[in-house]
């Protein structure tokens, strides 16, 4: 309780929060990646393909893009559109929405913004589950892909969708991907880049100031994009203080390592704050 109260008081008395969040937040959140929820939903693809989890099957090769996107429309929508935002998320949204922030984060479920937190302010490093790219890719833009997932997820037999339903890019005819992170292919558009010229443009107006690293969730899968920078950050700003939530983590010098349950220290600090 007493690393709860201590970073209670580094939030409440900062000019400027920075807040990484990784997978670790979600799943705290209840979009969990394995266990019960994956077994619920996605039971015929156990049986049928060996399916262990939500994250490996992403990568799984399936031989027909009939069945790749009858996959991948039922991952998205039970992800991405039929979740709203969640209540850890709001709390989150209720301990910072009076505070200078700024969020980046490897998640690609949108959550952040369907609870409320302002759009410019969030940077989607790795891209985002309601979006379609070119898989080629022959340009560098996105597209919303909500009514093509939900007719697939509603066209779909014995785990395959009709071949008419596979997504095509408008402009070279090639296949679509998801805009999502996962090889070379990934587009990073004149929006993403937005977001990262924001987001490192809030980095320097409020290097000089009390400004708190607030890491959520984040593990070692892609650890060179929130975990090792926000360290760097803590050990060379001078009014900089980590604090890092994650059941999982040891101790590491300089951060205030804080292991209790998320929804736990959310609670806390939204009791303490109010």
């Amino acid at each position: 309780m007493d690393k709860i109260l201590q970073a209670k008081k580094l939030i409440e008395e900062a000019d400027a929060i920075v807040i990484g969040a990784g997978a670790g937040l979600s799943a705290a959140a209840g979009l969990t990646y394995s266990g019960e929820r994956f077994e619920k939903n996605f039971g015929e693809y156990i049986a049928k393909y060996g399916m262990t989890d939500l994250y490996s099957s992403g990568f799984y090769p399936f031989e027909t893009s009939e069945e790749k996107w009858a996959y991948w429309s039922k991952h998205i929508s039970l992800n991405h559109y039929d979740e709203e935002g969640l209540e850890l998320y709001r709390d989150l949204y209720d301990i910072v929405k009076n505070k200078n922030y700024f969020i980046i984060t490897t998640n690609v479920d949108s959550q952040f913004e369907k609870t409320g937190f302002a759009k410019d302010k969030i940077f989607e490093v790795q891209g985002n589950y309601g979006e379609f790219q070119c898989s080629t890719p022959c340009h560098n833009n996105v597209y919303n892909n909500k009514e093509q997932i939900l007719e697939m997820l509603k066209e779909q037999k014995d785990l395959k969708i009709p071949t008419r339903l596979i997504p095509k890019c408008p402009v070279c005819g090639e296949e679509m991907a998801m805009h999502l992170r996962i090889d070379g292919t990934f587009v990073e558009t004149k929006e993403w880049h937005k977001q990262s010229d924001a987001f490192y443009d809030f980095l320097n107006k409020n290097q000089d100031k009390k400004i708190v690293l607030l890491e959520l969730g984040v593990g070692f899968n892609t650890p060179t994009i929130i975990r090792f920078p926000f360290e760097r950050l803590n050990k060379i700003l001078p009014n900089a203080s980590l604090i890092r939530v994650n059941k999982e983590n040891f101790e590491v010098g300089g951060v205030l390592t804080i292991t209790n349950p998320m929804n736990e220290v959310f609670s806390e600090w939204k009791k303490q704050l109010t």
